[in-house]
């Protein structure tokens, strides 16, 4: 080191300064987001949480398209063309303020947009992509059901032919955006294999009707697709997955939750960020004994050890964010930070909730809605047991998922 040069101040937010290995515009993107956030939404989102529901769903939709969120990592059709770090900055402050915020900005980019970027054809592309990245369309994704959630295989929602049409009968749960959705991206079994298609939610047939007594993600829209003898034209069908007749089509879907999941490691610290900076300004006001619990050893070992999580899982996240950008990442590399970031941030809330004592589970601190909304994070697109399945089969070359 130069005699010149200063080594950066402590900064309790940043302790290992890793906005240092962010370029100026990626910093600018994600306090553009924070910012945003900070006026319109954080305000509100307690008690829309608590009230489980977001009254104004449809406009927040197009304020995060005039932001430019939305599918903000694909190219062209008026998307923004963004890299994986710009959109990975961006999910770590949109589940700062809340999972659910995240999940609905996940589900339009990172899954039914990119379901019709990667598997749509070029007039699906141009009919829907640019309208879902204005948030004047919104979309949702049915994959999940009922009996078929870690093992999307065994599917039950069917396409057949009729003529030249599909019909498809069926039924998809928790499917986040789904009461308010325009287009769903369905995903079903027919002859030939899985295949998906782009479902308008006012087609006969049709129906999402919302999930209600959730005690996770509660300021979310959680619903179901149900799909009565819905007829379809041919021109609903994404023909990207046509590697069915090699019996992979299952892989389409598959490869749109990877990208969602990516999303999530960067989400998941920006929650536990939150809890523990809540904690920490909590600690530093709270006497007890005659001085701020800030000042006892046991509260200033939970801060550090939640601190020493907090920064390792970004700097996975970073890391992993990096690699997406230059060579690209395998399925296996996106386990080991969705199952990393998520696990251990539900840890560090479960911590930072225990230094607030009993106020730790009141609405007027953000801690334990983060926590409760990380146990379905923790679960969805994947649970921890399956991405460890996906690392012991990559480490062992063993399929143990059957």
């Amino acid at each position: 080191m130069s005699a010149t040069t200063s080594t950066p101040k402590f900064s309790a937010i940043d302790p290992l300064n890793l906005d240092l290995g962010y370029s100026d515009d990626e910093l600018a993107v994600r306090d553009s987001v924070r910012g945003f956030l900070a006026e319109h939404v954080t305000p509100h989102i307690a008690d829309w949480f608590e009230a489980g529901s977001i009254p104004i769903a449809r406009d927040l939709f197009k304020q995060f398209g005039q932001l430019g969120v939305l599918g903000m990592h694909l190219d062209g059709y008026g998307c923004g063309g963004a890299s994986s770090v710009h959109y990975g900055l961006a999910s770590l402050e949109l589940e700062a303020c809340d999972s659910g915020i995240r999940s609905m900005v996940s589900v339009q980019g990172s899954l039914a947009m990119f379901s019709i970027y990667n598997n749509g054809s070029e007039e699906q592309k141009n009919r829907w992509l640019p309208s879902m990245a204005e948030g004047t369309t919104v979309g949702c994704f049915g994959l999940t059901e009922p009996d078929a959630g870690s093992d999307p295989a065994s599917m039950k929602t069917r396409a057949r032919r009729d003529g030249d049409d599909w019909i498809l009968d069926g039924r998809k749960m928790w499917i986040t955006n789904s009461p308010i959705a325009d287009v769903a991206v369905v995903w079903a079994r027919t002859e030939e294999g899985v295949r998906g298609f782009i479902v308008p939610t006012d087609t006969a047939g049709v129906s999402t009707p919302e999930i209600k007594h959730k005690l996770s993600l509660r300021a979310s829209t959680t619903g179901e697709i149900v799909l009565d003898n819905v007829r379809l034209p041919a021109e609903a069908l994404m023909p990207g997955n046509d590697d069915l007749h090699k019996g992979q089509g299952i892989k389409a879907p598959l490869s749109s939750l990877t990208e969602a999941r990516y999303g999530i490691i960067w989400g998941s610290i920006g929650a536990a960020r939150t809890a523990w900076q809540a904690a920490v300004d909590y600690a530093t006001q709270r006497t007890q004994f005659g001085k701020p619990i800030a000042g006892f050893q046991l509260t200033q070992a939970k801060i550090a050890d939640m601190a020493l999580e907090m920064q390792k899982g970004q700097l996975l996240a970073q890391h992993l964010g990096r690699l997406k950008d230059s060579v690209g990442l395998r399925p296996d590399q996106v386990s080991f930070g969705k199952l990393n970031n998520t696990r251990e941030a539900i840890k560090i809330c479960r911590t930072a909730r225990t230094i607030l004592g009993g106020n730790g589970i009141s609405l007027e601190y953000p801690i334990i809605r983060h926590m409760v909304n990380l146990e379905s994070v923790l679960t969805y697109e994947g649970t921890p047991e399956m991405h460890q399945l996906v690392l012991g089969q990559a480490f062992t070359g063993q399929n143990a998922f059957r």
